[in-house]
C-alpha cells in the first residue's frame, strides 16, 4: 500500500503538530523574559525526568538478574551516570554538537574541549530563540549520553568484568554516542538527507542496542543458560524490582520525549505525553497477549519489556505521527519484542534483561516507523540512518570491545561467574547471608 494512502487511513481527521524539532530549529524569534523562563525551566523538569529513569534501570537490571550480582549491576548503573556527564563535559557535547566547526563535510566536526557559555543573553535568552539557555542545553543532552551507554549494562550482566564495563562505557560515551549523533541532532550529513528522531529511537536506544549486541557475543553466554544447544531459563531475582523500574522508567520517558521538543508549548508537549503514553500502553498489551498466545500463560517479563518496547518504538516519532498510528506502533513494538527475545536465544546470543530485544530491535522499528506514518518524514532516509547508525556503531563498538579483551580482558573467570559478581568484584553482597562458596 502506498505510504500516503497507508497513513490517511490511520490518521485521525484533526490536523498533525508540527514536528517538534524542526520547529525548534528555525531560528524562532526571541521571546518575552517570562516564556524564556518557563521553556527553560520544563526543559530542566525533563533533565530531571530523564535522571530518574538511573534508578529505573537499576531496578529493571537488578531484578530480571541473580541476586548474586546486584552489587555489580547496581555498582555498573551508577557510575555510567557519572561516565557520561563527565565526558559529555569534556569532549562529547562538542562532538555531538560541533555547529560551524565541521572538520570532515559533515561527517565529523568538534567545537574543542570542555564547555563554556557565551557570555550574558548569547548563553540565555538570546541562545536559542528564547528555548532554552546554553547550560540547560548541555545537561539535559548529558543525561541523553549516559541513558545510551547504561543499555550495554543489562546485554553483558552476570559474567563482564567490572573494569571492562568502565572502560568500554568511558570511551564509547568519548567517541561513538556523540559521533554518530552529530550526523543528526548535531546538523550533519543525516540531517541533511532528511533524517529524523526525535528524542532517541536510533541516536540513543540504537546506538546503545548495536553496542550491546558487540558485547554480547563477543562475551558469549552465561554458564549455564544454554544446555545441550537449547536455552535454558536462569530467573531473576526480583520482578518486584523489574516492575518498579519499568515504572519509573515509564514515568522518566515523558522527560524523555516530553523535553525533548524543546520549548513549554502547551499543546505539542500533552501530544508527546499522550502518544508516549499510549504507544507504552499498547506495547505491554500486546507483549502480554503475544507471550500468552506463545507460552500458554502471561509472562511478566514480557509485559515489562512491552511497556518499554512501546516506548523505545514511538521516541523517534512521538511529535510527528498521529494518534492512531502511535497505538499501532506500540502494539507492533510489543509483538515484535516477544519474538525477538524468542529469536536471540534461538542464535544463542544471551541478554539477560532483553535490552537487545527492547533497545536494538525496537528502536530500528521505531525509526523506520517514522517514514511509515508520518506525513512530513521519507522512508528512505529512515533507512539510510538505521543502516549507517548500525554500521558505525557496530565499527566502533568492536573496535573498543576487542580492545579491552586483547589488554585487560572482557570477562570474568569461571569460578568467578559461578560465586558471583558480587563477592569476586566487589567483596560485598547486596543481600547478607546469601554467598554460597566460600572465600577461598
Amino acid at each position: 500500500m502506498n505510504r500516503k494512502v497507508l497513513f490517511a487511513a490511520l490518521a485521525p481527521l484533526a490536523a498533525l503538530p508540527l514536528s517538534a524539532q524542526e520547529a525548534a530549529a528555525a531560528n524562532a524569534p526571541a521571546v518575552s523574559a517570562e516564556m524564556f523562563t518557563i521553556n527553560n525551566l520544563w526543559i530542566l523538569l525533563g533533565t530531571i525526568l530523564v535522571f530518574a529513569m538511573h534508578p529505573g534501570f537499576a531496578l529493571v537490571e537488578t531484578g530480571l538478574s541473580r541476586a548474586k550480582n546486584s552489587v555489580n549491576i547496581l555498582s555498573k548503573n551508577f557510575i555510567t551516570v557519572a561516565i557520561g556527564l563527565i565526558t559529555y563535559l569534556f569532549v562529547g557535547f562538542n562532538l555531538m554538537y560541533p555547529g560551524d566547526s565541521w572538520i570532515f563535510g559533515h561527517f565529523l566536526g568538534f567545537g574543542g574541549f570542555g564547555v563554556s557559555s557565551p557570555e550574558g543573553a548569547a548563553g540565555g535568552i538570546a541562545y536559542n530563540g528564547g528555548l532554552y539557555s546554553y547550560w540547560t542545553d548541555f545537561i539535559f543532552q548529558g543525561m541523553f549520553a549516559a541513558t545510551a551507554v547504561t543499555i550495554v549494562s543489562g546485554a553483558v550482566a552476570e559474567r563482564i568484568k567490572f573494569s571492562a564495563y568502565i572502560a568500554f562505557a568511558v570511551l564509547y560515551c568519548l567517541v561513538g554516542y556523540p559521533l554518530i549523533g552529530s550526523w543528526g541532532w548535531g546538523g550533519g550529513w543525516l540531517k541533511d538527507i532528511g533524517f529524523y528522531d526525535l528524542a532517541g529511537s536510533t541516536f540513543v536506544h540504537s546506538v546503545g542496542g548495536w553496542a550491546a549486541l558487540v558485547g554480547a557475543f563477543l562475551l558469549g553466554p552465561r554458564i549455564g543458560k544454554f544446555v545441550n544447544g537449547k536455552p535454558h531459563a536462569i530467573p531473576g531475582s526480583n520482578l518486584g524490582f523489574a516492575t518498579l523500574g519499568v515504572f519509573l522508567l515509564w514515568f522518566g520517558w515523558f522527560g524523555f520525549n516530553g523535553a525533548s521538543v524543546f520549548s513549554a508549548d502547551p499543546v505539542m508537549v500533552a501530544y508527546v505525553f499522550t502518544t508516549t503514553a499510549l504507544s507504552a500502553a499498547f506495547g505491554l498489551i500486546a507483549a502480554m497477549l503475544t507471550s500468552w498466545f506463545a507460552q500458554k500463560k502471561p509472562d511478566l517479563s514480557m509485559i515489562l519489556n512491552g511497556c518499554l518496547a512501546g516506548l523505545v518504538g514511538i521516541t523517534a516519532g512521538a511529535d510527528c505521527v498521529s494518534v492512531a498510528s502511535a497505538c499501532i506502533i506500540g502494539a507492533v513494538s510489543g509483538v515484535v519484542v516477544v519474538f525477538s527475545v524468542y529469536f536471540f536465544d534461538r542464535i544463542r546470543i544471551d541478554d539477560p534483561v532483553g535490552a537487545l530485544s527492547v533497545h536494538l530491535v525496537c528502536g530500528v522499528w521505531g525509526t523506520i516507523a517514522v517514514g511509515v506514518f508520518s506525513p512530513d518524514h521519507a522512508l528512505v532516509p529512515q533507512l539510510i540512518g538505521v543502516a549507517a547508525v548500525g554500521v558505525a556503531s557496530v565499527i566502533i563498538s568492536s573496535i573498543i570491545f576487542l580492545a579491552i579483551k586483547h589488554t585487560i580482558g572482557i570477562r570474568v573467570s569461571r569460578h568467578d561467574e559461578l560465586r558471583g559478581l558480587d563477592i569476586s568484584e566487589h567483596g560485598m553482597e547486596a543481600y547478607n547471608g546469601f554467598q554460597i562458596f566460600s572465600n577461598e
